[in-house]
Order: C-alpha cells, then sequence, then structure tokens
C-alpha cells in the first residue's frame, strides 16, 4: 500500500523541528525532568500561532492527529499549562535566534524594505492601559523584510509613539550584514539614518519630504525600480495580519512581543515550504 501523502500541516510542523533542532537545545538544564524537550515546546508553539487557536484547543486537536505526534516524537500530550509555562521560559533571546535561523535556506537578496504598522491587543481595556503606563493600546511594529522572498528579517516592536526615525537605526545596526539596499517612505526621512547606512556600505533609498524643490529633484532621481519594492513590506504585513491575526492574545507587554516574533518565524517557515514545494515540482 502506498503511504499517504504528507499534508501541508505536517510538512509544516517538521520543518519547524528541524530549525528547532538547529537553534535550540533538547533540554533547558540537565536536571530538567525530561518529559518534554524544548525544541517540542517551540513547534507546539509555531503550531498554535499557525492554526490561531488557544492552549486548550491546541491540545484537544493534539489528540486526534497521531502523524503530528509522531513527527515531534510526543510519547504523550502536554497539558495546556504546561505550554504557557513553556512560552514564558523561552525568552525572546530564543526567538531571535529561531528568527534568523528562520532565514537561513530562504534565497535573499538584500533589497530590504521598512515600515511599521499596528497590532490590537486583544484584552487590553482603557483601566489596564492607565494601570501599567502604557501610552497608546496598539502595538506599533517595524518589520524589515527581504523583498526578494517577502521574508521577515528582524522585528522591533513598542507600546509608545516612537518616531520610525528612532526604531529605524537599531534595525539597520542589529541586520547590516544582510542589508544591501535600505527602502523606507518619507517617515524615515532622515539624513542620521542615510549617514548610517552608507557606513555600513548600505544603500538607502528613502524619499525625502518635500520641503523644497530640491528635495522633489531628489525623490524624481530616485531609482523607482528598486525604491516601489518597499511595498513588499505592507504585503507582509497584510499577509500576516490575515493569516494570524491582526491581534496578540497575551495580556502582558512581554509576552505580546514575544507572540509577534512568534507570528513572523512561523511566516518565514510558511514562506520556506512553499518555495521548497515549487522547487520540487520544478525538479
Amino acid at each position: 500500500m502506498d503511504a499517504l501523502p504528507k499534508s501541508r500541516l505536517l510538512r509544516f510542523v517538521e520543518r519547524a523541528m528541524m530549525l528547532a533542532r538547529r537553534a535550540v537545545a533538547r533540554f533547558s538544564t540537565r536536571y530538567s525532568r525530561k518529559r518534554f524537550t524544548l525544541r517540542q515546546h517551540v513547534v507546539l508553539l509555531c503550531l498554535k500561532v499557525k492554526k490561531t487557536t488557544t492552549y486548550r484547543d491546541l491540545v484537544d486537536e493534539l489528540i486526534e492527529m497521531p502523524r503530528i505526534r509522531d513527527a515531534l516524537d510526543l510519547d504523550s500530550i502536554p497539558a495546556p499549562s504546561t505550554l504557557c509555562k513553556a512560552f514564558d521560559r523561552l525568552q525572546m533571546a530564543v526567538w531571535r535566534v529561531l528568527l534568523n535561523v528562520s532565514l537561513a535556506d530562504l534565497p535573499l537578496n538584500g533589497i530590504t524594505g521598512i515600515d511599521a504598522s499596528g497590532f490590537e491587543r486583544a484584552h487590553t481595556s482603557a483601566h489596564y492601559t492607565k494601570r501599567t503606563n502604557l501610552t497608546i493600546q496598539q502595538l506599533k511594529t517595524t518589520l524589515l523584510v527581504d523583498t526578494a522572498t517577502n521574508a521577515v528579517l528582524d522585528i522591533h516592536v513598542t507600546t509608545t509613539r516612537k518616531h520610525d526615525t528612532q526604531i529605524a537605526p537599531q534595525v539597520v545596526k542589529r541586520n547590516a550584514a544582510s542589508i544591501s539596499v535600505l527602502t523606507g517612505d518619507k517617515g524615515y526621512d532622515d539624513q542620521k539614518l542615510r549617514q548610517l547606512a552608507r557606513n555600513h556600505d548600505i544603500r538607502p533609498l528613502i524619499k525625502h519630504r518635500e520641503f523644497t524643490p530640491l528635495h522633489k529633484a531628489w525623490n524624481a532621481r530616485l531609482d523607482s525600480g528598486l525604491y516601489y519594492r518597499r511595498n513588499m513590506n505592507e504585503t507582509v504585513n497584510a499577509t500576516i495580519k490575515q493569516k494570524f491575526g491582526a491581534f496578540v492574545r497575551s495580556r502582558l507587554w512581554w509576552k505580546q512581543f514575544r507572540e509577534l516574533v512568534i507570528k513572523c518565524v512561523v511566516h518565514n517557515l510558511e514562506l520556506g515550504l512553499a518555495i521548497s514545494h515549487e522547487a520540487d515540482e520544478c525538479s
């Protein structure tokens, strides 16, 4: 009898496990209970985001997913509280490593776009916002996107109304080796940012705000073919919101930040699957 073809969900889990093996140790310490591995936790948390579900519903679905459990080497099914605690323990640095590793097999070209968007806090109330000294009820999320594949290279999240020109330098410095061209709209019009990019051998294609005829002339000389590839950033923002939700479920800001990074990891995983599937069809 022929083997059953692999579903997209199964291929996603297998790719996520491959990513986890590259980036995460099996256990956090040698004193761990060793009932579940960190890698299993990582994949299950990615699966939760992909399916836009809750911990309880994910655990319930795992009961009816024997092939998924086999791919994860799960001898037993974790309780919802186990996954919740794993999410709390896995620090942002781990998810950033996972985001970097998720880019390893993607054909990046270094032509990048930077742009910001907002994600809603699903549980935020006016009382909570005031009590925690948060200034806005949306998370300002800045993505650095490779325009060849629409992969997310980096993410910056803030709860304040920080200006784009204050955020962009941090993102550029962290990813200078992966950027050859940086495109941005007029919100990133800042000479210090342009100079920072040139200092890292990055070509800045950022539109000027048009206060004088000289600014209009500079904008007219921009390489429009490259500049308008920044629209891919808006496409990625819209795709992530449509697939994984335009909101975050977590109540605490540091958990909300992690949740958004996981959305980007899952987005890159799905891109890798789509590219490998196209390659298999062409061969």
